[in-house]
């Protein structure tokens, strides 16, 4: 069966995607049978973990809160044409400004006290990967690699901060910052254990579509991403749109990390270094970098991670198994972009050559033979 371009190019962005969770559901059943477990209990078991009582699902919303604004930090460089993947950094940053800023205002009120937080937060993660954007445009260094590099550098910075000159001497066992005041916490949405954070992560997603897809900046962006030549050729300030990408999608991560230690934590310290960016580069893939998409899939990642905990206690599986799932994702998601353009039943029927027209004859041209 053939169908038109626009249908399908939606077919293809659709079935790639879903074929790589089947594989990678598949890869997975078979490590869990090795591991002397029943795959289809372990499943029961994730999608009750993840979704089957309402307490597990605050618990998954709790959780793809900030994977929505790290897959942002990858989403959004990725439509200028750059893969980053330093989330994780800019998180951990924006966690420590936010805790900073949260024991200066600690006096302030509420409404001072928590806009200054998540300020801190994605300014500091804005200038970190913003970073990364500048020595990519500027000086040719691998944006990859020097965003990865950063992350690394970041959580050192953190643990030298928390564990030397912001430490709180009240913490003993485990080092962390002061503590930013229960009256500063972000509270929970209409009583439930779900935070303020996940609104924050659907307006930025909206947000980021209303630019991205909405405006001639997020078309410049495209162009940019697209065809870097067809863009300086145009005129395009190339070098300002790739660092305000970066910068952007920066304060979005630094953003999760003000969220976590302002909803979660309430102070800074080694638990904000929990993987969020890193889960949130497979969110960004697995969403084919649209960030409207990114919320049903940050929704069904984070099932997945709320899930371990289940996991370990009724199948007797490590928590980190679901580490080995999002794992093989990945692996099946970049195996899948092989096939894009290959699926036949999703290309576009070329029409038969047209016949030959017939050669003019005398009778048909009007003309006779003398």
């Amino acid at each position: 069966m053939r169908f038109s371009p626009s249908w399908a190019a939606a077919l293809e962005t659709i079935a790639i995607p879903l074929g790589a969770i089947l594989a990678a559901l598949i890869l997975f059943g078979i490590f869990v049978a090795a591991n002397g477990a029943d795959p289809f209990q372990v499943y029961g078991l994730m999608y009750k973990g993840a979704f089957g009582t309402w307490f597990s699902w605050q618990n998954t919303l709790t959780r793809a809160a900030p994977l929505m604004l790290t897959a942002l930090c990858t989403a959004l460089p990725a439509r200028a044409g750059l893969v980053i993947i330093g989330g994780e950094g800019a998180l951990v940053l924006g966690g420590l400004a936010a805790a900073v800023a949260g024991g200066m205002t600690v006096a302030s009120p509420t409404a001072v006290a928590v806009p200054s937080m998540l300020l801190a937060g994605a300014v500091a993660g804005g200038l970190w990967i913003g970073i990364a954007g500048a020595l990519r445009q500027y000086r040719g260094v691998n944006e990859t690699i020097s965003s990865l590099l950063l992350g690394y550098i970041a959580i050192a910075l953190m643990n030298h901060f928390v564990e030397g000159p912001l430490r709180d001497p009240a913490t003993l066992n485990k080092p962390s910052t002061v503590a930013i005041g229960d009256e500063h916490m972000i509270s929970g949405l209409f009583g439930t254990d779900v935070h303020w954070g996940l609104v924050v992560g659907v307006v930025a997603c909206v947000l980021a579509w209303s630019v991205m897809c909405r405006t001639s900046s997020g078309f410049a962006v495209d162009m940019v991403g697209g065809n870097l030549r067809t863009a300086k050729l145009c005129g395009l300030k190339v070098g300002t749109l790739v660092v305000a990408t970066c910068l952007a999608a920066g304060a979005a991560a630094g953003l999760a990390g003000a969220v976590e230690v302002a909803a979660v934590h309430g102070r800074a310290n080694a638990s904000l270094v929990c993987g969020y960016g890193y889960t949130g580069i497979l969110v960004a893939f697995l969403a084919r970098q649209h960030p409207l998409a990114i919320i049903p899939v940050a929704l069904l990642l984070g099932g997945i991670v709320a899930s371990g905990g289940l996991l370990q206690r009724r199948a007797h599986l490590p928590d980190a198994t679901v580490l080995v799932l999002q794992g093989i994702l990945f692996v099946c998601i970049l195996a899948g972009e092989s096939l894009r353009g290959r699926i036949t039943f999703a290309s576009v029927a070329t029409p038969p050559p047209a016949p030959p027209a017939p050669a003019p004859t005398a009778a048909s041209t009007g003309t006779a033979h003398v």
